[in-house]
């Protein structure tokens, strides 16, 4: 079980449970710290002693291969699997480099100490200032709170008045600072698995450029670096969109606390005063209290808890409730109190004092059996006019708009969707609507207004009941077995929402088998599809963590639609819970005898790469047969590619038709140049160009000995994407935009020959597109 996700609403309960997460999560920081901190000394060790670098790397590794990042929620996704296994992956590398002590170390200051120092400073020290501001505002809230609960009911109501203010004041300051903490929180424990493991990866970017000798051992590891590369990617991604859903619920709550309170099994909970009574002539005190109530069974529960000494006062107790009474300033010299009384004590009234009237009200309601009640009515039905909608949209975008680039995911004028939308949802006016063959209605506008039909369901299509089950496979297991479990819940959905689901579905599919034009590649879609399939009943942090998982169940629908709908589920497959899954935290690895080469699964999907590609044109038809990338959620090997491998580069995605990748070594051609992440990552010349054509990278093997990577891209020329200062006589100073004659493959792997304003020089390989 990882670190329990820390919800907003639980910051305006302070509960001591909510208490004792975030002590959690300011550990795992800490411990991130000391990390990070041995890291920073390693690697500095690694730069300065050339005679102990074998020792030096010993102990780097050792720090790798002993740390473990620990992730918010109930299970890891795969990427953060990969991640996670990737430390250990980097241990062993260095292992087998111990006997190669030539040091080629310039680069490390650049790629690993620098970033991971920034990121020590500024994150961490940023989460350190924080906790001392929350720790302070704590101790002022409730000090002031329980100095304004000892003023005594018969004072000026003026002045009364004015205390209140300042407490009410007061108070939201706190919870604001609270708010504002568990964010920072939780977005620091996502940030840091790919902005402290970033760095390792271009530090080992750099030993594989500047190693001769371990040469070919990094051309071994290299396909693991590329899956990792795109597994952190995968994770940033995730991160950005989390992070915007994360803020959003936050900003909600901070609106309105009241109505985004989590949905438990307490009537009522919260902080109240209970008035202990001693002895004469000591009178009574006042002791805080975590109180919760449940109106099935009338128990009452109260712990004694105190935040300025950070722990448990007392143990908890426990009675039935008999009936509750509100007690008058008249008959107490203190607000906001109200009278309990147990079963097991009667006639001994317990007397409390909550932190407000709006809250002493609520708690009366709570106490008297009164709850709200919601009222929630929908216009969208899974009836005739719902089957009717979603054909004619799903026809249309087949007919007219299968090829278009980024298909659903390009959205459309919100005005003209509900315009849309409400003529569809007319049984007066959906016949008359022609979206086929009328220019009035752009594609992404028929493809928003099914989205948005399909979000304005009561529940989603596939049920708030069968939410948590489809999850559960989506998190561990065998390809095979989580095919099996998602198979078999599809058939215990109702029989409208599983119609309506295998429409939609071969749909999808269709729209994936033409990636190559549209780019909406299966794992694009379970992105677009899963929050609109499968949202969740509860809107919290942890249904944000599931995320991630939604978008792998819509993967695992559309690659094997057939079996799912055509046919019925083994019949002794009974539940999902009962299949064989493999330990969520093993290494998705094969095994490899000496002298192998060890091939690891390659998932490409969702990589973000922008490059301005307004005056490429079409790549060259060649004889190998463009297939679709494996999503996530099989976790399938990549097939064997040609010699020559050809990426199709586009705002969102990578799709990679032909080359071998256990042997793809890209070498970057010196320090000063982009790392490969960076250089994967890189900003588009042009943002405003969305819709050009996929530009065309060659990337050929040096080591195979293949001429026909070479031969392909011989004499040709390329444009210069990236601007370039030239560090040696024999290379080719250029600004983005340069345009290279007679280009050809130099023997120098990751570098081009190629002529520029009559000059002839080297060019780095990743500088340039190919024209």
């Amino acid at each position: 079980m990882g670190l329990q996700p820390l919800e907003f609403s639980d910051c305006y309960l302070d509960s001591p449970w909510f208490r004792e997460r975030v002590r959690a999560h300011e550990a795992e920081l800490e411990k991130t710290n000391k990390f990070i901190k041995e890291l920073l000394k390693d690697g500095k060790n690694l730069i300065a002693a050339t005679k102990n670098l074998s020792a030096a790397q010993r102990k780097f590794a050792h720090s790798l291969r002993d740390f473990k990042f620990e992730f918010i929620g109930d299970a890891e996704t795969d990427d953060e699997r990969y991640i996670d296994a990737s430390l250990h992956e980097f241990s062993n590398f260095l292992k087998n480099l111990e006997e190669q002590r030539e040091i080629l170390a310039l680069s490390v200051t650049e790629t690993l100490i620098k970033p991971l120092e920034r990121f020590r400073k500024e994150q961490l020290g940023a989460v350190k200032e924080e906790k001392k501001k929350f720790d302070k505002e704590t101790e002022k809230n409730y000090s002031l709170l329980e100095k304004h609960l000892n003023l005594s009911a018969k004072k000026k109501e003026l002045q009364l008045q004015e205390a209140d203010n300042q407490v009410e004041q007061n108070r939201k300051h706190f919870y604001e600072l609270s708010l504002e903490y568990v964010c920072k929180l939780q977005e620091i424990q996502e940030r840091k698995k790919f902005e402290c493991v970033e760095p390792v990866l271009s530090f080992f970017q750099g030993l594989f450029t500047f190693y001769h000798q371990g040469y070919e051992l990094a051309k071994d590891f290299n396909h693991y670096k590329m899956a990792l590369q795109i597994n952190i990617q995968n994770t940033r991604n995730r991160f950005e969109g989390t992070r915007s859903e994360v803020e959003e619920l936050m900003n909600k709550i901070r609106r309105n606390p009241q109505e985004h309170k989590r949905a438990n099994h307490f009537t009522m909970e919260g902080y109240l005063y209970v008035q202990e009574k001693r002895p004469a002539p000591f009178g009574s005190s006042w002791v805080k209290h975590y109180c919760t109530y449940r109106k099935e069974t009338k128990k009452f529960t109260m712990i004694p808890f105190e935040h300025r000494s950070g722990g448990k006062v007392g143990d908890e107790e426990l009675f039935v409730l008999t009936y509750c009474t509100k007690r008058n300033t008249d008959t107490i010299d203190r607000r906001f109190c109200f009278d309990l009384e147990a079963s097991d004590r009667p006639g001994v009234p317990v007397t409390m004092q909550a932190f407000s009237e709006e809250d002493r009200k609520l708690w009366m309601e709570a106490l008297d059996g009164k709850e709200a009640v919601s009222d929630i009515s929908l216009c969208a039905q899974l009836d005739k006019i719902g089957f009717t909608v979603i054909k004619k949209c799903i026809s249309a975008v087949e007919t007219r708009g299968i090829n278009d680039q980024g298909l659903y995911r390009v959205v459309g004028v919100s005005s003209k969707v509900q315009r849309l939308l409400s003529l569809l949802m007319d049984a007066k006016t959906c016949n008359e609507v022609d979206l086929e063959n009328s220019v009035d209605w752009e594609v992404k506008t028929i493809t928003s207004a099914m989205k948005q039909y399909l979000r304005s369901l009561p529940e989603p299509l596939m049920t708030y009941e069968l939410h948590g089950e489809f999850i559960v496979p989506a998190k561990s297991g065998s390809p095979e077995s989580r095919v099996n479990a998602v198979h078999f819940l599809v058939h215990k959905l109702p029989e409208k929402n599983k119609e309506m689901l295998e429409i939609l579905v071969k749909h999808l599919a269709n729209v994936s088998k033409h990636a190559k034009r549209n780019l909406m590649t299966v794992a694009n879609l379970g992105v677009v599809f899963g929050p609109t399939l499968m949202r969740p009943q509860e809107e919290t942090v942890a249904a944000i963590m599931d995320l991630k998982f939604q978008n792998i169940v819509v993967e695992i629908l559309i690659e094997n639609h057939e079996k799912i709908f055509k046919t019925l589920p083994d019949a002794t497959f009974s539940e999902p819970m009962s299949m064989s899954v493999s330990p969520p935290n093993a290494p998705p690895r094969q095994s490899r005898r000496q002298g192998q080469h060890s091939k690891r699964p390659l998932a490409v999907y969702n990589l973000c790469l922008e490059l301005d590609d307004a005056d490429s044109h079409s790549s060259p038809k060649e004889d190998t047969p463009t297939g679709s990338m494996d999503s996530l959620s099989s976790q399938s090997p990549t097939p064997a590619f040609s010699s020559s491998p050809r990426c199709l580069l586009d705002g969102n995605h990578v799709i990679m038709d032909s080359g071998d990748l256990a042997g793809w070594t890209t070498n970057l051609p010196g320090q000063s140049r982009p790392s490969m992440v960076s250089w994967m990552n890189a900003p588009s010349a042009n943002p405003a160009a969305t819709n050009t054509a996929p530009s065309t990278f060659f990337f050929p093997n040096p080591a195979s000995g293949s001429d026909r990577a070479v031969e392909s891209v011989a004499h040709r020329k390329a444009r210069a994407v990236y601007p370039c200062e030239a560090e040696h006589s024999s290379e080719l100073s250029f600004q983005i935009g340069a345009i290279f004659e007679d280009v050809q493959f130099s023997r120098e792997p990751g570098w081009l020959e190629g002529t520029l304003n009559g000059k002839r020089g080297l060019i780095p390989q990743n500088y340039v597109q190919f024209l």
